[in-house]
Parts: structure tokens; sequence; C-alpha cells
């Protein structure tokens, strides 16, 4: 196994720890994580910056494993599955449970995971004819935005919420509108494939 595969993996095993100790009851077992009152003003909860940390560091070895894979001309097949289904498990299950604990809209995980779903058919499609569907602009920028927000979120949107933004819950509304459009960006430009499988 190469090194920008053993990174993907490493980023599944964090994604993993963090979903974990998201959901996990630790009351049961005695114990509460601390939380802290910033400036009098901002609540922050010991085990959303634990989280958090966690998670930067796997936003960030997503960036290393592609640009170390395709400088050393690394890229496998498997690399690039692995590479999706550690992407999904760390930015849709986070999602879910900030769902879940009422900190964003049940909407806006399940436009991403439709989104998702959607966009993995046209991939599908279009590289059963041969053609690679490359990642938008648009695409782009959705990773960054909801990396960034989510990020901000486990952080209680500090230093922002001391002035009452809440950049973090934007963020990730700007990068659910720019899911939307890439998506569609996604359609438009394998229709063609997709209408021949109709």
């Amino acid at each position: 196994m190469n090194l920008p595969n053993k990174i993907t993996i490493g980023r599944i095993i964090l994604s993993i720890i963090i979903l974990v100790l998201m959901i996990f009851p630790f009351y049961n077992i005695g114990y509460t994580f601390p939380k802290y009152l910033v400036m009098g003003r901002v609540l922050l909860d010991l085990k959303y910056v634990i989280c958090g940390v966690l998670f930067i560091i796997a936003s960030v070895s997503d960036f290393f494993d592609g640009r170390i894979a395709r400088k050393r001309n690394l890229v496998t097949d498997f690399g690039k599955v692995m590479d999706a289904i550690a992407d999904k498990i760390l930015v849709n299950g986070v999602l879910i449970i900030f769902a879940a604990d009422g900190v964003i809209p049940v909407v806006i995980p399940v436009i991403i995971i439709t989104r998702d779903t959607i966009v993995d058919c046209i991939k599908m499609i279009a590289g059963s004819k041969g053609k690679v569907v490359a990642a938008s602009i648009s695409g782009k920028i959705k990773t960054v935005c909801m990396m960034f927000g989510i990020s901000f979120i486990f952080f209680a949107n500090l230093p922002f919420e001391l002035i009452n933004f809440s950049l973090g819950y934007y963020l990730v509304i700007i990068a659910t509108l720019l899911s939307i459009y890439s998506g569609v960006q996604y359609f438009l430009v394998n229709k063609e494939f997709i209408c021949s499988k109709m």
C-alpha cells in the first residue's frame, strides 16, 4: 500500500473516531465532557473541541494524500474509491449528527447526501462510456466552504460568535447551495450519457 492510500485509510479511522466521540453516551459510564464559558458569552464544549481538532487533521490529510498521489504518480483505483468513501464518512457523518443535535437544519445533510448520490451515479454512467468526470470549480469551493464551516461549528464559531456572527453555519449553508449548483452542472455536462441510458 502506497503512502497516499495509507493517509486515506488513516482519515477513515479518524472519521470513525470522530463519529464515535460525537454519539457515544459518555454519561452512561459516568463521564461528562466539561463546557467552558468564553468571554462570558459563548459556551465551548470540550467534546466538540476534541472532535474539531481531529476533523481539521482529517481534512488537511485529504489535501495531502491527493497532492502526493498526483505528484509521485501514485494514483490508483483503490485510492480513488477509498478517498471518496473517507470524504463521505467524515463530512456526511458529522452533518447527520449535527442535524440530530439540532445544530443545523435536517434538510442540509438530506440535500448533501442526495446530491452526492446523484453525482456518484452520473460518474458511474459516464465512466461506463469511458469518460472521466473531473471535479468542477464550484464543487471544490463547496468542499472548502464545508470543511471550514464544520470546523468553525465544532469550535462554537469562535471568535465570530463573540460578535453574534455564526460564520460556520453560514459557510455550511453556502456549501449546501454550491452543492446543488455543482450537482446541476454535473448533470448538464453529462446529460447525453444519462439520456442514452433511458
